[in-house]
């Protein structure tokens, strides 16, 4: 069972020389075997190991004994133990989610906070092929897709690891038994009380008896042969997201391009995106992908709104994803510019520059969106930054006529969230430069002009 361990663990590349690995220690069968393997192998692997224990107050004194036996357990070991007591039941009762909901996430909390204070570089969990097994069941009955059946991954962000993976309950049973471990036994675990335990208890057994008995085995093959299939599919399509997708600092944009790729890429485009924007995908279920397939074929304009306040917008056949802000309002601050100064708005972030030049070879003849240049004769008042109010017009260059400027911003196909925040460089309240987009033909240069402005906006130096 070590060579299998070991095994799993080179193939993984779990560890590195050096790593500090705290292991998740409850006390059971599992990680009891994980933590008596890794200390064997640890001069092997040149690791070094600490143990976590969370005591869940789940089952009073039961949870008592299984907190000082696995400090009695590392203690022999001569491996740190660092312990934490929490009231599981009353964080699920305050969340509104389950107790084993919560109990994960308080683990892997504690897991991570331990990390950080010890400077470690990897967590080892102790799921084993069993579990593999069930998960996979699991998700079938609830429905998934190809990233459901692949089930628990060996390494995950790598950081947390599961060296026993491929190892079987039984193999881990006769592993504490044969070295007289004497592991503690959460007796919930044998009752049919959770969806996973009905699995373990009845499910499985039943197959074994009824169908194939080493249908724990078939699974975890089958699971690992659809991981390979999978990587090779998500590899692809971060490849497509990176080439049709934005990424800006509060939302993605998916760009119309992406949608004519294969469905199997459109979607994990989707997802990549989702997960970028909200950090997560829980609460994200096929439909929504569905919903953002369906919005992107409408008419421009439309928005729907998914969980977590993901706003989705159609711009243009782009699609905008963003979290959804309360309102979006006008800003009406307004920021006086001086010539021949470079003006720095703070709370912008943004230095803006303005020189008057008396000769045309000030003119720089590559384009840049940042800089613009204008007959400073027909500027007749202040000059300043400030954003769109209702009413505003403005002439474009190359055009006579006044035009809205919010049919304009339609024209450029400029997002609606994006609008109130296009800052604007007005002479007296005449809009002169839409920066990033357009400038005015009442301030352009021409065989007249004697005196330039040249106006510069740059970020934060």
């Amino acid at each position: 069972m070590i060579e299998k361990i070991m095994d799993t663990i080179k193939q993984n590349k779990m560890f590195k020389q050096g790593d500090k690995v705290i292991v998740g220690v409850s006390g059971g069968p599992d990680s009891i075997c994980l933590l008596h393997v890794l200390y064997t192998l640890k001069e092997e692997l040149r690791i070094t190991l600490a143990a976590a224990h969370i005591n869940h107050c789940l089952r009073g004194e039961e949870a008592n004994k299984d907190e000082e036996y696995v400090k009695e357990f590392c203690n022999k070991l001569g491996i740190e133990c660092f312990v934490k007591k929490v009231d599981v039941h009353k964080i699920s009762k305050e969340k509104g989610i389950s107790c084993e909901m919560a109990g994960r996430e308080v683990r892997y909390e504690f897991f991570e906070e331990i990390l950080k204070n010890i400077k470690g570089e990897k967590i080892a969990i102790a799921h084993n092929a069993n579990d593999q097994a069930e998960t996979v069941l699991m998700r079938i009955m609830r429905g998934t897709g190809l990233e459901g059946l692949v089930g628990i991954k060996a390494v995950r962000d790598e950081i947390y690891v599961r060296p026993i993976l491929n190892v079987s309950r039984k193999e881990i049973e006769d592993y504490c038994e044969v070295n007289k471990l004497n592991p503690r036994i959460d007796k919930t675990n044998l009752e049919n009380i959770f969806t996973r335990n009905k699995i373990r208890l009845e499910l499985i057994p039943y197959i074994q008896q009824n169908f194939n008995k080493d249908i724990i085995e078939v699974l975890n093959r089958m699971s690992d042969t659809i991981r390979i299939d999978n990587e090779y599919i998500n590899k692809v399509s971060i490849e497509v997201y990176r080439k049709y997708c934005k990424k800006l600092k509060n939302k993605v944009i998916i760009y119309k391009e992406a949608f004519q790729e294969n469905e199997a890429i459109v979607t994990r485009i989707i997802r990549i995106a989702l997960n970028e924007v909200k950090g997560d995908l829980r609460n994200f279920e096929k439909v929504h992908i569905c919903d953002i397939i369906d919005i992107q074929k409408k008419s421009t304009g439309k928005v729907i709104t998914l969980p977590n306040s993901i706003e989705v917008l159609n711009n243009y056949g782009d699609i905008s994803l963003h979290i959804k802000k309360e309102v979006n309002l006008i800003n009406d601050r307004e920021y006086p510019l001086e010539i021949n100064k470079k003006n720095y708005l703070e709370d912008l972030a943004l230095n803006v520059s303005l020189k008057v030049y008396t000769n045309k070879k000030c003119l720089d003849s590559k384009k840049n969106n940042l800089i613009k240049y204008f007959d400073y004769d027909k500027i007749d008042g202040d000059i300043k930054l400030r954003y769109r109010k209702n009413g505003d017009k403005f002439t474009p260059l190359g055009m006579k006529g006044n035009k809205k400027l919010k049919d304009l911003f339609m024209d450029l196909k400029i997002p609606k969230d994006e609008r109130n925040n296009i800052p604007l460089i007005c002479f007296k309240e005449e809009i002169a430069w839409i920066v990033d987009y357009r400038v005015s033909d009442k301030f352009k240069i021409d065989e007249n002009t004697k005196n330039i402005l040249q106006i510069k906006i740059e970020g934060e130096e």
